[in-house]
Order: structure tokens, then sequence, then C-alpha cells
């Protein structure tokens, strides 16, 4: 597996990568004032330091990791980020009307997967399929974290969930190996992370959040109620997919991907919100606000981002950073294999 370095996005990141480039121990950029929580510079340096507890980049020294210079650098752009998104959650969040919102069924689905069942082009899902390879290059390991610090039936029902994302014990259906399998049914490059220069800041924000609040025991709550967000909603934007996939003619492993998505995070859903939830309200309930607060985060992000794409197709523009990032071009705009 490829681990390559992004390409630096402004002063920050080129800060960060310049650092990667030496022996850890080396000076490490200082955060400037004028980065703001919501730039792709501060998400992709963010990303950057993250990486390191993943799969790390070749020829990177792997005691960067710990090194204390930039973890200290790395709290400071944590730091901006948290302040962020509790600032624009508020304070006033109840864990039961969170829960209820998702799932209230909208009058009328305005997301991303309802325009692509309706209406999507092959290079629209194309795209979709490159932002969301960011996330899904690394889906489930942030929530591994959450295991050693929850008890009983928290633990065990969370376990259970990580347990099908992970494959059941098998390799070949792991769900990053059944997302790397998608790109590739889709044409798509499935190489690590080789859509992350071509995605902006709001994709580069999601996946920071989960690193975020799996990295941070005291953002366990938060961490379990973006996990749960994640599970509720899954499952229904997972089956218009399906729906737009079949009307597209699209590779089998492209449907595969998200029909397993349908049949599993139904019951995922179920085991988060009574077995997990359920159980730490009643063991921690002072953790009732932190997980209201995951939850809530979660909708915001994706709600950016949806939008912030949604602009851009309906204008008919790419939603992606350029005309050609990463090899990105126009190989998007043809049909899939099985409608040639």
């Amino acid at each position: 597996m490829r681990r390559v370095l992004p390409q630096p996005c402004g002063e920050l990141s080129a800060g960060v990568l310049a650092a990667l480039g030496g022996r850890a121990g080396s000076a490490v950029p200082t955060v400037p004032d004028r980065a703001t929580a919501d730039s792709r510079d501060l998400h992709m340096a963010l990303h950057t330091c993250y990486a390191l507890h993943y799969a790390g980049f070749d020829g990177v020294d792997e005691d960067w990791e710990w090194d204390p210079q930039l973890l200290c650098l790395r709290s400071e752009l944590e730091r901006r980020f948290l302040t962020m998104l509790r600032s624009d959650a508020g304070s006033a969040l109840d864990l039961d009307g969170e829960l209820d919102a998702l799932l209230t069924v909208p009058d009328e689905d305005t997301g991303i997967a309802a325009f692509l069942e309706e209406r999507g082009e092959p290079w629209q899902v194309r795209e979709y399929f490159a932002h969301r390879s960011i996330l899904h290059h690394q889906e489930a390991d942030p929530y591994a974290w959450l295991i050693p610090r929850l008890r009983g039936r928290a633990k065990a029902a969370l376990v259970a969930v990580e347990f099908d994302e992970f494959g059941g014990g098998r390799a070949d259906r792991i769900h990053q190996r059944l997302y790397a399998d998608l790109l590739a049914g889709a044409g798509m490059d499935s190489a690590y992370l080789f859509y992350l220069d071509a995605v902006p800041a709001h994709m580069l924000a999601i996946v920071n959040m989960m690193s975020l609040f799996g990295l941070h025991r005291g953002l366990r709550g938060a961490g379990v109620g973006h996990f749960a967000a994640v599970e509720i909603t899954s499952s229904p934007a997972s089956r218009r997919l399906v729906r737009a996939l079949e009307r597209l003619h699209a590779d089998p492993a492209c449907i595969r991907f998200y029909r397993e998505h349908v049949e599993a995070d139904a019951v995922h859903e179920q085991l988060m919100r009574r077995e997990v939830i359920g159980d730490l309200r009643a063991a921690e309930p002072e953790l009732r606000a932190s997980i209201a607060f995951g939850i809530h985060a979660t909708g915001l992000l994706e709600d950016r981002f949806a939008e912030y794409v949604l602009t851009r197709w309906r204008d008919g523009r790419t939603s992606l950073l350029s005309a050609e990032p990463a090899g990105v071009g126009n190989e998007f705009d043809r049909p899939f294999a099985n409608e040639q």
C-alpha cells in the first residue's frame, strides 16, 4: 500500500509537510493567528498529523507520531476546530431531541443520496465516490479507540458493530476493502487516500472530527454520538444509492458496498441506540450532553458538505477542487461499464 504525503494548500500545511520531510525532533511550524478552523489549510495540516496514527506515510520517520512539538501543534489545531464545532452546535442540546431528529423522515429529502437517486449522472456519482473515499479508506478505525473507554453492555454492543465493519473476520468483507472494490468497479483508482488532494475542507473536517473524537477520552461521548448518527442515517441513504447505481447500471461491486450498508446498518442502528447509548445513559449520565453534541456536530458538518457539493452540481460544475486533480478529469464523465 502506497502512503503518499498530500500536497500543501497553504502556509500551515506546507510547514507541517516540510517538517515531516526531516527527522522527528526537527522544528515544526507555529499556528498563525489567521488560520481559521474551517480552512482547508488547517484541516489538511490536522489530517496529516492524524494520519501518523493510522497507516502513516512512506519515507516519514515513524517517531513523528509521538513527537512532543508536533503533538503541541496538533493540540492547537484541535482546540480551534473543537471551539468552532461547539460554538456552531450551541449549548442547548437535548439527547432525546437529537435522537428523535435522526429518526424523523423528512417530507422532502434534499440530500446528496436523494439527488443521485433522482437525477445523478455517472460523473457526479464518481465525484461522490472520490469525496467519501477519504472517509471509507479508514472506515471504522477511529471508533476502535472507543472500545477501551467503554464498559459492560456499551462495550459489548460497540464491539459487535465494529466486528461487522471489519468483515466479521473475513478480509474480503472488511468495509474498507469493499469500498476499494467499489472504486475499482467504477473505473477509479482504489489506492489509499488517492483522492485526498481533490476533496474540499468540508470533507476533511468530517474525517478529522472522527479522529478528534476517537483520540480523546474526554470526547468519548461525542464519539459515540457521532458513530450512532452515522449508523442511524446510513441505511436509508444507502438504499437510495443502491437505486441510483441500479438505474445507472453500475458495476456490481459498487452496488454491493451500499447494499451491505442497507442490511448491516439497520441492525447497527438498534445496537448503537439501545445498547451503547442506552447503557451509557444509565451508567454515565454525565455523558448525555457530549453524546448529543457528537450527533449534532455530525449533522452540521454533513449538511455543509452536502450544500457545498449540491450547489456546484446544480450549476453543472465539479465539486472537486480542480478539473484534473490527482488524475481526476474527463474520465469521470463516462457511462458505467455495464451501461456501455
